[in-house]
């Protein structure tokens, strides 16, 4: 199995500190900005950053729902690091001061991938699945930061 990876960035008119504060933020702010494709989402403990549990249901194409069990922590940088008991997926969460002021966050998502031919469907179509939901997610999240 090949450790795929697929990472999206987006900067934000706010300060490091606010964008972090409402990414950790898992009872309010987090289903608040999920798009279409997390469905079923609930806080099982914790609710905001390292300590927390979250479920939800991640439709990642017609055909595929993944059901996610995330164990939230944090590193010494303040990076959120969401791990899937269900999975080897790991989403890290990476805040960043921008330029003039502004955040740059980082969301990476890796997972271990399939071998044969699934393998090769999934390295040619999760990556650009993974993109458009991250990007419309951060997409969401800018605007809830406003």
């Amino acid at each position: 199995m090949a450790e795929l990876k697929v990472t999206v960035e987006r900067e934000f008119d706010d300060e490091v500190s606010r964008i972090r504060e409402l990414l950790a933020d898992y009872r309010e702010t987090r289903p608040a900005v999920l798009p279409p494709p997390f469905s079923e989402y609930e806080v099982l403990a914790g609710g905001t950053g390292a300590g927390t549990r979250v479920r939800w249901k991640l439709q990642a194409t017609k055909r595929r729902i993944r059901d996610c069990v995330l164990d939230v922590d944090q590193s010494a940088e303040g990076d959120l690091i969401e791990r899937d008991a269900n999975s080897s997926m790991v989403t890290t969460w990476t805040v960043r001061p921008g330029a003039a002021g502004r955040s740059r966050v980082v969301v990476t998502n890796t997972w271990q991938g399939a071998t044969g031919i699934g393998g090769f469907f999934e390295r040619t179509f999760a990556p650009m699945g993974l993109r458009r939901i991250y990007g419309e997610l951060l997409d969401n999240l800018a605007r809830r930061a406003v």
